[in-house]
């Protein structure tokens, strides 16, 4: 049966082929080298840290057992490469999604390769960026930026395959997971660039003075975003992750067309992991309440 009107939709394309997160292309760039070795200290010199936490977030961070050792950052300047979106037509652009997936996988493995060098078990709030540059019309900047993290229990908490754990968890939601048992084992991600189909002149006509779903935009949007949302699933599944938490579904148009739209679902894997009895009588004093903001938000009613 069809999501939306009588036609049953087009099966949806394969996900994108998912590069692996080593930071190919270019090493750690020399003055990175050189600010990662002033913070990590010896020979004479004191250790240093560098943190954009907030300082609740500094003290919430070593209240759940761990020490910031300093801001690492990953960047990978990419070309986007041109597909042409059928008119009438609703369907992925895979040119697109490939190449705003492989320029945030590079961005984050070199930000991993930063944290890796300070000996770092994670990485917490996580922030990932895109701008653009007048240097060239299909030129854009993808930055991964957070704060690398390690434990003071003498314990790896590393990913299996030994690298530091990613997370755009802030230090209060760090606190409150593995007070809760879980653990954090990485940001996943899905990202899904997607032409949504013209109306033709017949279209149009039929929806002057009309209250009625534009079913062609409706069904475009909910594919587009399915997508994204599946292949962050199948990232978490992969890591071996028993859900997925603080999921986010951003859009944008990145300066492209105005059918040709992104999704990008992001969140933090968790496996559940045995609380120590500090951590079970923490997590029973800091029990979560609800709290409404005051604050209006767009697209809020």
């Amino acid at each position: 049966m069809a999501l939306f009107g009588s036609r049953p939709p087009d099966p949806p394309p394969p996900p994108p082929p998912v590069p692996d997160r080593a930071p190919t292309g270019g090493e750690i760039p020399p003055h990175a080298r050189e600010r990662l070795a002033e913070m990590r200290g010896g020979a004479g010199k004191p250790f240093l840290f560098t943190s954009d936490l907030s300082v609740n977030e500094f003290l919430l961070v070593r209240r759940a057992g761990f020490d910031p050792l300093g801001l690492v950052i990953g960047s990978s300047i990419y070309h986007i490469g041109y597909q042409q979106g059928q008119y009438n037509q609703n369907q992925e652009l895979g040119v697109l999604s490939q190449a705003m997936y492989a320029a945030r996988e590079l961005a984050m493995s070199r930000m991993e390769a930063e944290a890796d060098a300070l000996g770092a078990d994670g990485i917490v709030g996580v922030r990932l960026e895109v701008s653009r540059y007048s240097w060239g019309e299909n030129l854009a900047e993808f930055m991964a930026v957070g704060t690398a993290i390690r434990s003071r229990d003498g314990q790896s908490h590393r990913t299996p395959a030994g690298k530091p754990f990613t997370s755009d968890l802030s230090g209060q939601d760090l606190f409150l997971l593995r007070a809760a048992g879980y653990s954090p084992l990485g940001l996943v991600m899905g990202s899904c660039v997607y032409h949504v189909a013209h109306l033709t002149m017949r279209q149009a006509w039929k929806t002057i003075g009309q209250n009625m779903e534009m079913q062609n935009f409706t069904q475009a949007l909910y594919e587009a975003r399915e997508l994204a949302q599946e292949r962050m699933q199948h990232e978490a599944s992969k890591l071996g992750a028993q859900g997925i938490v603080g999921v986010r579904i951003r859009e944008g148009s990145h300066g492209w067309e105005s059918h040709i739209i992104e999704y990008l679902a992001l969140g933090t894997a968790v496996v559940p992991r045995e609380a120590s009895a500090e951590e079970a009588a923490w997590a029973w004093a800091t029990n979560p309440t609800l709290t409404l903001s005051l604050n209006d938000a767009p697209g809020t009613i």
